[in-house]
């Protein structure tokens, strides 16, 4: 799905944004690489709303440490529990992935680490479909970093402000990220 599809399915949604690789090409504003899907970051108390926007999909919900399983109607998915695959129904083909994000209040609340946090409203970028601001989407894509993370790091790390650069070495350097990519924030 593109990210015109996604907004138009989320549309009523109470607060979402493209996140993962589309968020990071939204920002740039260009392609960069083929997708094998689109992730929607959805606020953990908003979940229910992805039903609601993919109704007539399947959604699985996938428990830690990874086990897919249905995602029932209504359920109020467990604090550990971060992702749900989506498909419609009686597809093979996995098309969106929810991300769920924690909150607190008006503040976004980091799940590896409660100290990183920012403002809800301070999150997304438009264009003019919402996508997660460019330095959280890098903040988790340091954890562990695949050679595509990396690249869309390089994509897009020169278009960030020195705020921006600073908000992302400081989460990087609270929960122990890619040493690497703090290096070339720094220098920049």
């Amino acid at each position: 799905m593109s990210p015109a599809e996604v907004a138009g399915l989320f549309a009523d949604a109470p607060w979402w944004c493209v996140a993962g690789g589309y968020a990071i090409e939204l920002a740039v504003g260009r392609p960069l690489r083929p997708h094998s899907d689109i992730d929607v970051l959805l606020l953990r108390r908003d979940q229910l709303a992805a039903q609601q926007a993919l109704a007539g999909w399947e959604w699985w919900a996938a428990d830690p440490p990874g086990t897919l399983r249905p995602w029932r109607p209504g359920e109020i998915l467990p604090p550990d529990v971060h992702d749900i695959w989506c498909r419609p129904a009686g597809s093979e083909t996995w098309r969106v992935q929810v991300m769920l994000d924690e909150s607190s209040g008006d503040d976004w609340v980091s799940r590896r680490d409660p100290r990183v946090r920012r403002p809800i409203a301070t999150l997304t970028r438009s264009s003019p479909i919402p996508y997660l601001a460019p330095e959280i989407q890098l903040f988790y894509k340091s954890k562990s970093p695949r050679p595509k993370d990396t690249a869309d790091f390089h994509a897009v790390l020169p278009l960030l402000s020195a705020v921006q650069r600073r908000w992302l070495a400081d989460a990087i350097t609270k929960t122990g990220g890619s040493c690497a990519w703090l290096e070339m924030i720094v220098e920049g």
